[in-house]
């Protein structure tokens, strides 16, 4: 994946970031024995990957054609449109 920069974008960082905090959150307050903290720390996990997913939409994402297997696959579908 390194050779594709897969995740290498604002909108990854950002959605991960966010979600590893609200993992962190969930675990500590797992560990506290505190199911409302712990849901909180997921809500929070969920809310890093819509983030991602905004900003994904507004353009700070890797474009579909900028990735190896997606190139791989629209050779394969115009090889076989030919064929």
């Amino acid at each position: 994946m390194a050779g594709s920069s897969h995740g290498h974008t604002p909108a990854a960082w950002t959605g991960v970031i966010i979600a590893f905090i609200g993992f962190c959150i969930a675990g500590m307050f797992m560990v506290a024995a505190q199911p409302v903290g712990f849901w909180a720390g997921m809500a929070v996990v969920l809310l890093g990957g819509l983030v991602g997913a905004v900003m994904r939409s507004m353009g700070l994402g890797q474009p579909k054609q900028n990735h190896p297997v997606h190139k791989v696959a629209d050779e394969r579908a115009a090889a076989g449109a030919k064929g």
